[in-house]
């Protein structure tokens, strides 16, 4: 499965037709996040219950995203690949205003981008810690195709998903919340918002209908935008659990080239000289099928469990090991190196 860019940084997998909410290329809209005080407890009637003023519209030469008031001091909360290689960057506000940005950092693992414009007084979103329920009701804001504030309602569909085959090209699409409210291209970056008007996720990819899917739409976790968010603050990057392996899909074929019973697990494409599986005793050609127990069928299941741990964490790895026997044995994780998979 590959990925192929396409003008105003959409994303689109090719076998999977999955495509990152970017800058042309969006993000299912919805609702921003109050900054008085939250509307009555229940469900939500009116969209007029929650107030656009903390989603903005991104615009770089090759389109057009969203993105989240983070602070009131002018730090606004993106994707990355909204910004990635643009050398200017507009930001347009609810109210009318459209001021120049400038990119603060990037963190590519999770696909979250700081821009920094020179005005305050914004008001910023109020994010929610926890997961939200499946079944709960959401909005999206943003500002698909250029529509700006534009609003979809949806709840959420699913927790902790992974989309099939984008580990090749990204370790973004892993951990991430579905959702049935309708995403398009240039609301990424933008915000899902509950029934109390706090930013739940930030909207990410979807899965287009020619791919035969119906209102299939991916965020990131709030929880994981304000982590990553406070680290690339305070150290201008973030760290994340790294196990010095490259993993890739065991087909049926492999599996027979290495007389393996089933294809079940990850195949380890490559390791990182020193790194933590190099000293866990994992090689080229070793065949990861669990992590503490729980089973890997895929490398967005692989990055997906890593999302989930920190930097100095030890996991136990269960391996089939290229030599024919089955080995289990304890990995401590490290802080991944720059650019490194």
């Amino acid at each position: 499965m590959t990925i192929t860019a396409v003008r105003g940084k959409a994303w689109i997998i090719v076998a999977a037709v999955v495509a990152l909410t970017s800058c042309t290329g969006a993000a299912q809209p919805a609702a921003p996040p109050t900054t008085g005080a939250p509307p009555a407890t229940g469900a939500v009637t009116s969209v007029a219950a929650l107030t656009q003023a903390s989603v903005v519209k991104i615009l770089t030469a090759g389109g057009n995203g969203s993105g989240v008031v983070y602070g009131a001091d002018g730090l606004i909360l993106t994707n990355e690949h909204v910004v990635r290689g643009a050398g200017a960057v507009q930001v347009a506000f609810a109210d009318g205003q459209r001021v120049p940005g400038t990119i603060r950092a990037v963190d590519v693992v999770t696909d979250l981008a700081l821009v920094q414009v020179a005005r305050t007084g914004l008001p910023p979103a109020r994010f929610q810690p926890q997961l939200p329920a499946v079944g709960e009701l959401v909005v999206v804001i943003g500002s698909p195709l250029g529509f700006e504030n534009s609003v979809t309602a949806g709840v959420v569909s699913g927790l902790h998903r992974e989309i099939p085959g984008s580990a090749a090209e990204t370790q973004a699409l892993v951990d991430l919340i579905q959702t049935d409210a309708p995403i398009s291209p240039g609301s990424s970056g933008g915000a899902v918002f509950n029934a109390a008007g706090e930013v739940v996720g930030i909207s990410e990819a979807y899965i287009p209908p020619q791919a035969g899917a119906v209102s299939l739409g991916f965020a990131i976790p709030a929880a994981t935008a304000v982590d990553v968010t406070e680290q690339l603050m305070s150290t201008g990057r973030a760290r994340h659990a790294f196990a010095g392996l490259e993993p890739a899909q065991l087909t049926p074929q492999i599996a027979a080239q290495l007389r393996l019973p089933r294809a079940d697990g990850v195949i380890v494409a490559a390791i990182a000289d020193g790194g933590p599986a190099a000293t866990a005793g994992l090689q080229p050609g070793d065949v990861v099928t669990a992590l503490d127990g729980t089973a890997v069928r895929t490398p967005e299941e692989f990055l997906g469990q890593l999302r989930r741990r920190d930097p100095g964490d030890t996991v136990t790895v269960t391996f089939h090991h290229a030599g024919g026997q089955d080995v289990r044995t304890p990995l401590t994780l490290t802080d991944r190196p720059a650019f490194s998979s």
